[in-house]
């Protein structure tokens, strides 16, 4: 079998598979769709009066086994449009009916909005569709264009993950169905080694270690998709904030603010009124104007731009707010800190000249490539072009031109990227940097992007050296993106271990006895601590040193220092050092005074390891 060309065909495969097991076993089962994912695939289906569980995968995966080992070819053949909606009538699968009879009222339309592997062959820009090709394995039959392998013993190894809910087409109002999903690589030990990683992501999953940090909470009062930061959580959050201000300020970038919600008005004019239906409307009880909750920044920052009449030495214009937006995500689509209902970006804009977009990408990606490095982590870089759609405002050449830019700035600045088309905004292509969660799963976090179109819509101008009025470019860019997406990414990538410089607890003192003048000592060295800019608490409950010690290394202190009669007639302490950290094992003990300053200096400097 080939390694990786073969995974798709492999893998949807595997779905139709998985699907005539389920026939097999439950004959009133009513399918869906069932494309391949990033690592396997899924089927989403409806049984009237029964609901699927994980008990059940056994003899499902008995049965698809059962199929496979029978050899099944995969045949493809053609079938007039309207004689597949017959076939869909007489099977009972009403969801492939509904399929069937969009795509031959709407032609190709239709088609663009649904699975490419769920739906028939349409030749390249039809405008009538004539018929749609069926796929059949064994007694199964489905509505596919494939890929496939060329018979079920070919599909490879798989394993059934785990069975969720999903609306039929993405639609809230629209029936549930069950969504199967699967896992499928080249090889058996790939299988064990993706269930090694789950087992992994699971202790490193950022909602259980915000509960045990401490760092957020989900309250059904507040509502599902609201986070609520605790103190130590809202630490974290603000040191990396802070850290992204600190590089948009080096790089001109000065701080505006925009209220969270506005007159409809000024987001139909920009164009994302029809292009994200994800609001939340707003009513005025004396007012008859539309009022919305923000979903993105731009269009209010752009107020700002017209405010007055600009002039080429104006620019770059730069400016940069971190704000909370506010999207309407679909219920099951919610997930801790990674998908949420309010968001808030380091949002930044710059109005430029032409002749100053190069310059002011390669700024913007400096202080990417400087965050993700001080962070430890790896980028994956996606450049997202147009695909020939008409979802897209603005003059094709400019776009051509804008692509043309980003791609030469990607290469001149050797990022490692790849060509991504029909993932650009509606205003413009973008450089998206992705970084990888505990189960190896991209995530977009930072952007660059090139807007021709805002400042055409909003007739932005600046008096040219000439006198004549031209049309800057307009550049959107976030370092952190989602500061909760990116915060779900960063707690399962460290674990929970922070670096100093982000710890909401840098250093834990433990008293060795409740006597007072050892109080007095653990209140003095806070002090100094916090003169320091140190975060540092004191744990002097009456229990043991070790009990202590434990709770202080549940929580991912990075430094633990006991105070006994010992220290405070020597001055001396060798603290504990979290093992991640460590770069020798500390013998010798040192001043307060020195292990408070080091530990500043480690803060300040943004270092990931001890230099104790």
């Amino acid at each position: 079998m080939e390694s990786n060309n073969n995974l798709v065909p492999m893998r949807h495969s595997l779905a139709h598979i998985l699907a005539a097991a389920m026939q097999s076993l439950w004959p009133n089962a009513q399918f869906g769709i069932g494309p391949t994912t990033e690592d396997g695939f899924y089927y989403d289906m409806l049984i009237e009066g029964y609901a699927i569980s994980n008990e059940d995968f056994p003899k499902i995966e008995k049965k698809m086994r059962e199929i496979i080992k029978s050899n099944y070819p995969f045949e493809q053949y053609d079938m007039p449009i309207d004689e597949a909606i017959e076939w869909a009538k007489s099977c009972h699968q009403p969801l492939k009916e509904e399929l069937l009879n969009d795509l031959k009222r709407s032609g190709t339309t239709v088609a663009k909005d649904l699975s490419p592997e769920e739906l028939g062959s349409i030749s390249e820009g039809a405008s009538k569709i004539e018929s749609v090709s069926f796929y059949k394995c064994g007694n199964f039959v489905d509505l596919c264009r494939g890929p496939h392998v060329k018979s079920t013993a070919q599909s490879g190894p798989f394993k059934l993950l785990r069975v969720s809910g999903a609306y039929w087409r993405g639609d809230i109002k629209r029936q549930q169905l069950q969504r199967v999903y699967g896992v499928a690589f080249d090889s058996e030990e790939e299988v064990e080694q993706y269930f090694q990683r789950l087992a992994l992501a699971k202790e490193h999953d950022h909602r259980k270690l915000g509960q045990e940090l401490d760092l957020f909470v989900i309250s059904d009062l507040v509502g599902p998709g609201l986070p609520l930061f605790t103190p130590r959580g809202t630490i974290l959050r603000q040191k990396l904030i802070e850290f992204s201000e600190e590089l948009q300020r080096e790089g001109g970038y000065e701080a505006v603010w925009a209220p969270h919600m506005t007159r409809v008005d000024l987001y139909k004019k920009s164009g994302h009124y029809d292009k994200y239906p994800e609001r939340f409307d707003v009513s005025s009880v004396e007012s008859d104007d539309e009022f919305m909750l923000k979903p993105m920044n731009c269009p209010h920052v752009v107020q700002i731009y017209t405010s007055r009449p600009r002039s080429y030495r104006e620019l770059p214009l730069r400016y940069m707010e971190t704000t909370t937006m506010y999207r309407d995500e679909k219920s099951g689509e919610l997930h801790g800190l990674s998908r949420v209902r309010a968001l808030t970006q380091d949002d930044s804009h710059a109005f430029v000249r032409p002749d100053q977009i190069e310059s002011e990408f390669r700024s913007i990606i400096g202080m990417v490539k400087q965050m993700y490095l001080v962070l430890d982590l790896p980028l994956s870089v996606d450049l997202s072009f147009r695909d020939d759609s008409d979802k897209y405002f603005g003059d094709k050449s400019k776009w051509d031109e804008a692509e043309r830019i980003i791609e030469k700035i990607a290469k001149e600045e050797e990022l490692n990227y790849q060509i991504v088309i029909g993932e650009a905004a509606f205003y413009g292509p973008k450089i998206d940097i992705h970084i990888k969660d505990a189960l190896g799963r991209k995530w977009q976090c930072a952007t660059v992007q090139l807007d021709y179109v805002q400042p055409e819509r909003f007739e932005l101008t600046y008096a040219d050296k000439d006198g004549s009025l031209k049309r800057p470019v307009m550049i959107h860019k976030a370092i952190l993106g989602s500061i909760e997406r990116f915060l779900s990414v960063y707690i399962e990538h460290s674990a929970g271990k922070f670096p100093v410089w982000l710890a909401p607890e840098q250093i834990r003192v433990l008293t060795l006895n409740q006597e007072e003048e050892t109080i007095k000592f653990a209140e003095k060295v806070k002090d100094d601590a916090k003169k320091l800019g140190l975060r540092l608490t004191i744990d002097n409950d009456n229990e043991s040193v070790g009990k202590k010690i434990r709770r202080a290394e549940t929580y991912k202190v990075p430094y633990i220092v006991v105070i006994g009669p010992k220290e405070m007639e020597t001055g001396l302490v060798i603290p504990r050092i979290r093992a991640d950290i460590v770069t020798q094992e500390r013998k010798d003990p040192l001043s307060v005074d020195e292990f408070l300053k080091t530990v500043a200096n480690e803060s300040k400097s943004r270092v990931t390891k001890s230099s104790l």
